[in-house]
């Protein structure tokens, strides 16, 4: 039977501004790859070719990724953010193999997950999650969906939800572009001949939150093989797993200890530690004495010496002067092309893109874009 895969990629991601105010949240990098090449990775691995990705917010960038990812996929436009059901719908005029996988592009699902799905006539992929009450749970009979409560506030941690994939057989995925609600769809059908099972996702994250995509990046670099390139010196010390790009430079002293990713043209100055957890982009430069753990640090930006950057998000093109973060559930966030002055201390902190933050600062709020703290 034909298996036709649409890929949700049309949503900007509120809850992870200011990051998401220059990118959409399938473009957030994760293992210094996409959030959305992971995706299709994994439908690719499951076997499946004819792939449709629904785009919308920023979509421009969405398609010149997709124009570089090696196996051909067809785009729809959904030209209003107006939910998940009216994103599928925009692509039901490409839909026409016996089944349909539904899958979100901006959590991650591995491929053993999406063929266990596919093993189901029709299935919907569930998780047990650490908030459930963020989510649809889900509750069911001898191994059947019977309903979704998306209002299960009194959930108790650890209860499965839905996490967004789902495969159809041609009834019912008709049945769910004709109706209005994409609930009424699974809760008529759960008790009839077809109905939808239920199928625990082996591998499954949603970067919902800051938190949650420094888990899912640690998660991936786990995974990683380590590749060693550029110029290391014979005095640096790395361990575990390590991957360093291409026309990497890393200096005396330094000490690098994996799981870590390091991008191409990199430049990591003598006597710095990189720890568990971190990523650096393409066109980093870190400066001496300055200590990462736990973080992501985006393309084209300047980490100045003596700086502590632990459980941090940093957009692009930032350049941070002797920086230090506390962690406070997270260390801090910083938008794209951020100037933030030597002596500054940020914990808990949410900085927006193009900000200015001259030093000697404590900062534990959230600054607004285009700001200038003095």
């Amino acid at each position: 039977m034909s298996v036709q895969a649409v890929v949700l990629a049309a949503g900007e991601g509120m809850r992870l501004r200011p990051l998401t105010k220059n990118r959409p949240k399938v473009l957030l990098p994760a293992g210094n790859r996409p959030i959305l090449e992971h995706v299709l990775d994994a439908v690719v691995g499951a076997g499946i070719r004819d792939i449709t990705v629904v785009v919308g917010y920023k979509k421009e960038q969405v398609l010149k990724f997709l124009n570089t990812y090696p196996v051909p996929v067809k785009t729809v436009v959904q030209n209003k953010q107006l939910g998940t059901f009216h994103a599928v719908s925009c692509a039901k005029a490409e839909v026409t193999a016996d089944r349909l996988l539904i899958i979100p592009g901006d959590n991650y699902i591995n491929a053993q997950s999406i063929r266990a799905l596919l093993r189901e006539r029709n299935g919907a992929l569930v998780a047990a999650h650490k908030r459930p009450w963020d989510y649809g749970v889900i509750t069911q009979k001898e191994g059947v969906l019977c309903s979704t409560n998306t209002h299960a506030l009194d959930a108790p941690a650890g209860s499965l939800v839905e996490t967004g994939a789902y495969v159809l057989e041609k009834k019912l995925y008709e049945a769910f572009f004709a109706l209005e609600e994409p609930d009424t769809v699974v809760n008529e059908i759960s008790y009839e001949e077809h109905a939808v099972r239920v199928v625990e996702a082996r591998d499954w994250y949603d970067a919902d939150c800051f938190v949650d995509l420094l888990e899912l990046n640690r998660y991936l670099l786990k995974k990683q093989t380590s590749l060693l390139r550029g110029s290391i010196d014979q005095r640096a010390t790395i361990r575990g797993h390590v991957v360093l790009g291409k026309n990497v430079t890393v200096g005396p002293g330094t000490v690098i200890n994996g799981p870590a990713i390091i991008g191409d043209d990199c430049v990591i100055h003598p006597n710095v530690c990189i720890e568990a957890g971190t990523s650096l982009g393409t066109g980093v430069e870190v400066e001496p004495f300055t200590y990462l753990k736990n973080s992501i640090v985006m393309s084209s930006t300047v980490i100045g010496a003596q700086s502590r950057i632990v459980d941090s998000v940093v957009g692009e093109g930032c350049s941070l002067e002797q920086v230090g973060t506390a962690s406070y559930g997270f260390g801090a966030v910083i938008g794209d092309r951020t100037t933030i002055g030597a002596f500054t201390r940020l914990r808990g902190a949410i900085i927006g893109n193009n900000v200015e933050i001259d030093g000697g600062r404590l900062i534990e709020t959230e600054i607004p874009n285009d700001t200038r703290v003095m």
